[in-house]
């Protein structure tokens, strides 16, 4: 492998990890307030469908993005409405949301556009650009930095910059804000919070809001910036990866980058090399496309134990009088 084409599967990397990276920030977001959010397939799902119907619609991708946070937003409010206000199964509501994501994405495409539960195609001015830096073109022939400025840093669309920037904006909210201490107080003693007299049912559905801002963000990249319109269940399980990667990360920010990423690269060695050879043995194609989820079952079985959550995650809390 040389130089190039090692940037060049990095740079699918970080295109790859970028849905992943956000819906896995919105997930710790919700989880450090104590409300654990497998709905998160759900919300990214009708973002993507959304903001690629809106665009094509329109021909306007920022109104797409819009529409993708808009429905994103609503199905976060349902999911709070149930496990905040309702006091329901965290679990219960988030796997419910999913199946009606799944459903309804496909019979309103059929609808609106009868494609067969696919969007019209996106170009122009419908979906984001990818964005050259200043003096890429110029540094481009330099050896070893001029590839990796150029091909791995410049060129991405504004969304993927927006995820990685909100990395570090996530651990300052959390760790240098009076606003993060609250959250993940709530998350591991919330009757201390309720005490103190600060609202936990207000922290918690802004943490659910803020998950559904951030999973409006990764569906609409999906759909209008990864690729260049809708189809039918496209997130393909991400929701559940991006769960993973909290978990293997444990609930911290920098930790969700580097684990994101490291599902973004297994997900481009599987797309750019369908068939390799291992000390002779020839590994199927499949089992090339099944990396990421084979790491998911893996980190789920062997780090669960180990990654120790907020201590008051998936709990209904009950207001003592």
């Amino acid at each position: 492998m040389d130089f190039l084409t090692l940037i060049q599967i990095l740079d699918s990397t970080v295109r790859l990890a970028t849905p992943l990276l956000l819906a896995c920030l919105a997930g710790l977001f919700s989880e450090r307030a104590g409300v654990f959010d497998i709905g998160l397939e759900a919300k990214m799902l009708a973002a993507a469908f959304f903001s690629a119907a809106v665009a094509a619609i329109t021909g306007d991708v920022w109104l797409g993005l819009l529409a993708g946070i808009v429905s994103s937003l609503i199905f976060a409010l349902i999911h709070g409405i149930a496990s905040i206000t309702f006091r329901g199964d965290q679990l219960i509501s988030g796997v419910a949301l999913n199946f009606l994501a799944s459903g309804m994405t496909v019979l309103i495409a059929r609808d609106w556009f009868n494609e067969g539960g696919r969007t019209p195609a996106l170009d122009g001015a419908a979906r984001f650009q990818n964005i050259t830096l200043p003096f890429a073109d110029s540094v481009a022939g330099v050896p070893v930095l001029g590839p990796i400025y150029s091909e791995l840093i410049s060129g991405h669309t504004i969304l993927v910059y927006v995820a990685l920037l909100m990395v570090p904006l996530t651990w300052y909210i959390l760790y240098r804000t009076r606003f993060g201490l609250r959250l993940r107080a709530v998350g591991e003693n919330p009757g201390a919070v309720d005490t103190a007299g600060i609202s936990v049912v207000r922290l918690r559905y802004a943490a659910v809001l803020i998950a559904g801002v951030l999973c409006g963000l990764a569906g609409a990249y999906l759909a209008t910036g990864l690729a260049a319109g809708f189809t039918q269940n496209m997130t393909a399980g991400r929701g559940y990866i991006a769960l993973a990667a909290l978990i293997f990360a444990k609930w911290r920010p920098w930790y969700a980058l580097g684990a994101t990423m490291l599902f973004g690269l297994l997900d481009a060695i599987g797309n750019r090399y369908q068939s390799l050879e291992l000390l002779g043995v020839p590994i199927p194609t499949q089992f090339m496309q099944a990396l990421p989820y084979i790491l998911t079952v893996v980190i789920l079985a062997g780090f669960v134990g180990k990654a120790v959550p907020p201590r008051a995650g998936g709990e209904a809390y009950v207001k003592e009088r």
